[in-house]
């Protein structure tokens, strides 16, 4: 055996950094087998093993700037090995260079890049709106297009950051995955795309997948074994999806890859994290708490299944995100809307001529707009962190609105600046584009404040859950004829109950209450909002 200097090879660029180290003192190697990871303003690469030999000492470490020529790590290889090597001629040396995606990126600054449909879960979805043209200039995770299917509306981004030059869809197209939806020019090197050239004969198909659980914790997860990273390095993947591996702290082991000789491509682990994180866990639901048994209800009579729409399910994993996640207390009060009916009703021939339904929400509207004014703590979200309150300098208002296939929560924005045959106006559409399943990701988005009416239905009372971010959630009653004292007489008054729940971490039960009451106030009389 005889000691070998490994030299960093030519790769490309002026230096690199190291972001992986692939092997450590006392390894055995193979020709082509991962030594590190290197990554430039170019690509990222790995720097396979010329020969095969013990690994004596690594040179190297995470962090290491590194260009052609530098000292990689110490290799004993066996003499007749070395001798063969040092006969040949220079020119016939082999070289380690990166693989065919990195190669391809580092020789271009810009490339012609196609946008296909990605995996939306159906097909033959149509195009609801185009958002790019010819000659638009645009930014990775920017919107190219949206489409609508049966079950929801979806944005499909853009991958790149470029200059669109060709759009080839327009709206009312069907579009299934895998469809071309523009040409652009990517302004920076893809170093993320995965490439489907035949790879090198000496690297070994990966095995077929097994059942795993990945790690709870990112963290945890790539601070993976040496066994794992030895195992890693001999399946057949790209440098970026090893990169994206790593991220996720999944073991590539345990994938099965699509691509041509079993490559695992990076959709393969995206779809593998999608998987494992979607299972539902066998014993909780991730925050201790039991799940509930199984039960077959079939013993005692007869039943049917439905299946859940897609819109209710997400729903209601967002209902129980809020409430397991946020605090909840419900303030309850009540309004005296007399006087604002008799004049909403005094309204019905104007608002027949406008063409206008003025129904009790865009009161409602106005009035919850005035009081997030004077009382900010309900117009306001926590930040991730918990140590900070992040209060809003606009007013956008979300009304629940029951469909056939789920609630959702179109948000009125800028509620304040507009008046009330405006709100009302704007409440039928949004209203209809919901039932109708015309919303748009943005209409359903920014909201500081939510309105849950179930006054057309009935009930006295009832306990909204936070529409989280948010901090407050308005629950409105069906109004009932009471009678109240007036000092001299009961008389009959039109009493509309409210419910306002609300994040404790927030808002305080004084502020909570001091809301419901200067509510309470503006309804009762509208005069005030003038004021």
């Amino acid at each position: 055996m005889s000691n070998e200097i490994i030299k960093v090879p030519d790769i490309g660029s002026g230096d690199a950094e190291v972001i992986e180290v692939c092997v450590g003192a006392g390894d055995q190697i193979e020709t082509e087998d991962s030594l590190i990871v290197l990554e430039s303003d170019k690509a990222t690469m790995e720097i396979p093993a010329p020969r095969n030999g013990r690994v004596v000492d690594v040179l190297l470490k995470v962090g290491d700037k590194v260009s052609e020529g530098d000292d990689l790590l110490t290799l004993a290889v066996e003499e007749g090995a070395a001798e063969s090597v040092a006969s040949e001629p220079v020119a016939e040396q082999p070289v380690a260079a990166p693989e065919p995606e990195a190669t391809q990126v580092a020789t271009a600054a810009s490339v012609i890049q196609e946008v296909r449909v990605p995996d939306i879960g159906s097909d033959n979805v149509p195009v609801i709106e185009v958002s790019v043209k010819p000659g638009d200039t645009i930014s990775q995770e920017d919107t190219l297009i949206t489409l609508e299917s049966d079950k929801s509306i979806m944005d499909v981004p853009s991958p790149f950051n470029g200059l669109i030059t060709e759009v080839k869809v327009k709206e009312g197209d069907t579009l299934s995955q895998n469809d071309l939806i523009v040409i652009m020019i990517a302004a920076a090197p893809a170093a993320e795309q995965t490439t489907t050239s035949a790879p090198p004969a000496t690297e070994q198909p990966a095995t077929p997948a097994t059942p795993a659980t990945i790690a709870a914790q990112p963290q945890k997860a790539m601070e993976s074994t040496l066994e794992q990273e030895q195992a890693n390095k001999r399946i057949h993947a790209g440098p970026s999806v090893r990169k994206i591996a790593r991220e996720f702290g999944v073991d590539l082991s345990l994938i099965q890859g699509s691509g041509p000789h079993s490559r695992i491509l990076k959709e393969d682990v995206q779809t593998y994290v999608k998987t494992k994180l979607s299972a539902p866990t066998s014993a909780s639901s991730g925050l201790g708490i039991p799940q509930m048994p199984a039960v077959d209800f079939s013993k005692w009579g007869d039943i049917e299944e439905k299946p859940l729409t897609r819109l209710r399910q997400i729903a209601g994993k967002n209902f129980q995100r809020s409430w397991l996640n946020v605090p909840h207390v419900t303030q309850f009060d009540e309004s005296d809307i007399t006087e604002l009916e008799t004049f909403r009703k005094s309204q019905k021939t104007a608002a027949m001529a406008r063409g206008s339904k003025l129904t009790p929400l865009p009161f409602m509207l106005k009035a919850c707009a005035y009081a997030l004014k004077e009382i900010p703590q309900l117009c306001a979200s926590l930040s991730p962190e918990m140590d900070r309150i992040i209060y809003k300098k606009y007013i956008n208002i979300g009304i629940a609105v029951d469909t056939p296939d789920g609630l959702l929560v179109p948000v009125i924005k800028h509620v304040d600046k507009k008046g009330l045959w405006e709100l009302a106006d704007e409440c039928v559409a949004l209203a209809g584009k919901a039932r109708n399943k015309q919303l748009k990701p943005d209409e359903m988005q920014g909201g500081c404040f939510t309105i849950s009416s179930l006054g057309s239905v009935g009930g006295t009372a009832f306990t909204p859950i936070v529409n989280a971010p948010e901090v407050a959630i308005l629950g409105i009653s069906k109004a009932e004829i009471k009678p109240k004292w007036n000092g001299v007489e009961f008389e009959p008054r039109l009493i509309l109950p409210l419910s306002l729940s609300y994040d404790h971490r927030a808002v305080n039960g004084a502020e909570a209450a001091r809301f419901t009451s200067f509510l309470s106030q503006l309804l009762s009389d509208i005069r005030h909002i003038l004021l």
